[in-house]
């Protein structure tokens, strides 16, 4: 029995648990939305919203326990044009030097636009689609607000699309049966 046992393991060590949560969230706070799998996302969706939660306060002692919780201040590192920062710096491995940093996205950019909210900043909509090799299945995690954001529909699944392209074939019969029938007036 797993009484007062709360959380998901995910089938990793604490510190691997830990690191996974930790990448999931800058993913999250950078791109405002990430694909995932469903224990995964239901894993971050706490971890995140806590995070939120204290962001929205938005002083220094509030950077500093983001910055504790999110591991250290990540370089937003996937980002080649961010707003307000031209071209970046890359040393001579190609990582980014001087970057823009996460937690100051988080404190500046994302909490403020939660600050009327008391808290479900975050949704997570299943896809439909299973993921090859392990047929886990899939859902994106997203900040509530941005419906306006990339899209997110799957492929439609393979009985879909066999009954639109029967549908169409039989539009496409009946067509041409009104057609070669002769107009008896």
């Amino acid at each position: 029995m797993r009484h007062r046992k709360a959380g998901y393991k995910l089938g990793r060590t604490t510190a691997h648990r830990t690191a996974t949560l930790r990448n999931l969230a800058a993913g999250l706070f950078e791109h405002g939305q990430i694909t995932t799998t469903i224990p995964r996302a239901k894993a971050v969706r706490p971890f995140v919203e806590k995070i939120i939660t204290i962001a929205k306060q938005g002083d220094v002692h509030a950077r500093r326990l983001v910055a504790a919780r999110m591991g250290h201040d990540r370089i937003m590192a996937d980002r080649e044009e961010v707003e307000g920062v031209g071209s970046l710096e890359r040393n001579r491995y190609g990582e980014i030097i001087g970057g823009p940093k996460l937690v100051k996205h988080i404190v500046d950019r994302v909490a403020p636009r939660f600050k009327d909210r008391a808290g479900g900043y975050t949704r997570i909509v299943k896809l439909g689609v299973r993921r090859l090799g392990d047929a886990g299945e899939l859902c994106v995690i997203q900040f509530v607000g941005e419906e306006d954001g990339p899209e997110i529909g799957g492929k439609p699944s393979g009985r879909r699309r066999a009954a639109d392209r029967r549908t169409a074939y039989a539009a496409k019969a009946r067509k041409e049966m009104a057609e070669k029938k002769p107009a008896t007036a």
